[in-house]
């Protein structure tokens, strides 16, 4: 997703104030739209590039659709089910945007989940077509036999060629062999199942009723944020969740 940052040279303290207002502009219009995203629901074809991270909205928490599932032993969250922060990521295993998520944010914000402060759920959302879905289905397969964070983190261990064969049968039968998933002919069974593709479209008929419009997206106790920001916007939004969960508790 381009950047939403004025171009050009200007820089310094003014340039500042100006991206932040308008980040603070663009909150208020997303959330005032029917949509989360302020999109219509459409798809999209595109990953989103990260904008800067002064383009991202910030400062408090923001109520938003509640579509967090908190389900106890769901295998694609972690965290408590109770968790007064919910992180849900709407992802694509053939996103490079996602991979970086994956790779340089996602291990930081364990520690919020360690202490209970926040839980993560996944949602396959995959809009590459064939090798995305068939990877989203498998991510579900390996997940029955508790190793979907495993499957996900061999995934996304490097950038793959996108729709290059990358994401076959045969190759995601190998991602789950390294992933620990102990029985790979039940794996590739369940991949091909009537649960796999339910759960499939259950979680893209949520993205595209949310306006999801590429990936990586998120919602942060509701608050939407799209693209692999960078770790710093991610923790500043949970603090400002956790302060903002803090007060309503008291």
């Amino acid at each position: 997703m381009p950047s939403t940052t004025p171009s050009g040279p200007k820089s310094g303290p003014n340039r500042k104030v100006t991206v932040t207002a308008a980040a603070v502009l663009i909150a208020a219009l997303v959330f005032g739209a029917v949509s989360a995203f302020g999109g219509g629901g459409g798809r999209g074809d595109r990953t989103s590039a990260p904008p800067s991270p002064s383009a991202a909205p910030s400062g408090g928490a923001q109520d938003g659709p509640e579509v967090a599932r908190r389900q106890a032993g769901d295998p694609r969250a972690v965290g408590r089910a109770d968790a007064p922060v919910v992180l849900i990521e709407y992802s694509d295993f053939q996103c490079p945007f996602c991979g970086k998520f994956a790779r340089d944010v996602r291990p930081k914000l364990m520690r919020y989940v360690e202490n209970g402060d926040l839980r993560i759920e996944w949602r396959d959302f995959p809009i590459f077509g064939a090798e995305s879905e068939a990877a989203a289905r498998a991510g579900y397969a390996a997940g029955l036999q508790g190793r979907f964070w495993e499957f996900h983190d061999v995934a996304y261990a490097k950038e793959r060629k996108r729709n290059s064969g990358a994401f076959s049968r045969e190759n995601l039968a190998k991602m789950a062999g390294e992933a620990g998933v102990p029985d790979l002919d039940r794996f590739r069974l369940d991949m091909t199942l009537d649960p796999a593709v339910e759960a499939l479209r259950r979680d893209m008929a949520e993205g595209h009723e949310l306006g999801v419009p590429s990936t990586p997206a998120f919602l942060i106790n509701g608050k939407p944020m799209l693209g692999a920001q960078p770790f710093e916007v991610f923790d500043g939004e949970i603090r400002a969740a956790l302060r903002q969960a803090e007060g309503a508790g008291r």
